[in-house]
Order: structure tokens, then C-alpha cells, then sequence
């Protein structure tokens, strides 16, 4: 018994480091979600003003918009895949140390935790994308027309 116990212990020490990439990937959903509703706040603003005559630049504004939502979307998509990898990997990790009679799920729980870290990268390079589009649409300063 007292082997089993230390063997929990130990999977739980292994398992502290993808327990803070989670809390990781927690604090990006957040900025993300935060950036998602601002651009949909902004988009619902604009949309009135289509009636108002400055359709053509209001719509150029909502393309834009659309764009940033569908990059900020697809980023929260990577970054979810990514923390559900985790989760996987955690699992596998106890369910390996905890159940004798289950086969050797080392190179199972390297490859999903490899692909998390893929989903994790695709997440932040949309994000970055997105963050690169809103400040290239950025006027600061500039009158408008």
C-alpha cells in the first residue's frame, strides 16, 4: 500500500507542471474572450450607422471586425484543444501510475502532450495575427474622413 501511495505522489509531482500550463492557457482564454467581446461590442455599435450614409467606411470597419472575430474564435478554439490535450495528459498520467494492468502509455501520454503544445502554439499564433490586424486598422490621431 505504502508503494502505491508513493507512486501517486510521485505522478502527482509530475503532473504540477501541466497543472500550471492549464492555469496558463486559463489566464490567455480570458484575454482572449475579453478581445472577442470587445470586437463584437464594437461591430453591434457600428452596425446602425450603416443607414446613416457612411456605409462605406463602416463597412470596411465590420470586415475588419469579422476578421479579428474569426482569428480570436479560431485562437479560443486552439487554446481550448490545447488545455482538454493537457487534461488528457494528466489523466494518462494517473491512470498509468494508479492501474497495474493498463499497457505502458508513455509515448500515448509524450505524443498528446506534444500535440497540446501544438494547439497551444496555433492558439497564440492567431492570436498574435489578431492582435497584428487590429493595430494595423489603428488611427490614432488620424481625423476621419
Amino acid at each position: 500500500m505504502t508503494a502505491k501511495l508513493d507512486l501517486i505522489a510521485h505522478v502527482i509531482q509530475l503532473s504540477i507542471a501541466p497543472v500550471f500550463l492549464l492555469t496558463g492557457i486559463a489566464g490567455l482564454l480570458g484575454v482572449m474572450t475579453s478581445r472577442l467581446g470587445r470586437v463584437i461590442d464594437r461591430a453591434r455599435a457600428l452596425e446602425p450607422q450603416i443607414g446613416d450614409g457612411a456605409v462605406e467606411h463602416v463597412s470596411g470597419e465590420l470586415k475588419v471586425l469579422a476578421r479579428r472575430a474569426r482569428l480570436i474564435s479560431r485562437a479560443i478554439t486552439f487554446s481550448v484543444l490545447s488545455a482538454l490535450l493537457v487534461c488528457a495528459v494528466i489523466v494518462g498520467l494517473f491512470v498509468t501510475a494508479y492501474y497495474a494492468w493498463t499497457p505502458d502509455l508513455t509515448r500515448l501520454v509524450a505524443f498528446v502532450f506534444g500535440c497540446a503544445l501544438a494547439a497551444l502554439i496555433a492558439g497564440l499564433l492567431l492570436f498574435l495575427r489578431e492582435v497584428y490586424v487590429a493595430t494595423a486598422t489603428l488611427r490614432i490621431g488620424v481625423p476621419k474622413k
